[in-house]
């Protein structure tokens, strides 16, 4: 089962703009449910989609000038990032159909499960 990788500020840039495959960053903090009711959704997501995609989560609380800089203002809010630029964000709860709808339209990709 692949995980979300955890980015930070200080890796941001190397692991999800400078990444060969399309990037889904979870943007969360541990404080806020939505949150943790997203996070089983997120890491079956990193597990579906292991070859096509790469998934990660960004701390907002420890990483406030990535969180800044991208403008997340709800959370949880998920960026889409294909060859270092924003392709779609979705903020809130969504069930995993609707999640992978959305990147299957975003980037094209499909599940390898």
């Amino acid at each position: 089962m692949a995980h979300p990788a955890t980015v930070t500020d200080a890796d941001f840039e190397e692991k999800v703009l400078k990444s060969s495959k399309p990037v889904l960053v979870d943007f969360w903090a541990s404080w806020c449910q939505p949150c943790l009711m997203m996070a089983p959704v997120v890491d079956q997501v990193a597990t579906d989609y292991a070859d096509s995609l790469e998934v990660a989560k960004l701390d907002v609380d420890s990483n406030q000038r990535t969180a800044m800089h991208y403008q997340v203002q709800s959370i949880p809010t998920l960026v889409l990032f294909r060859e270092g630029k924003e392709v779609k964000r979705l903020v809130g709860y969504m069930p995993k159909q609707k999640l992978t709808d959305e990147i299957q339209r975003a980037v094209g990709q499909t599940a390898t499960a």
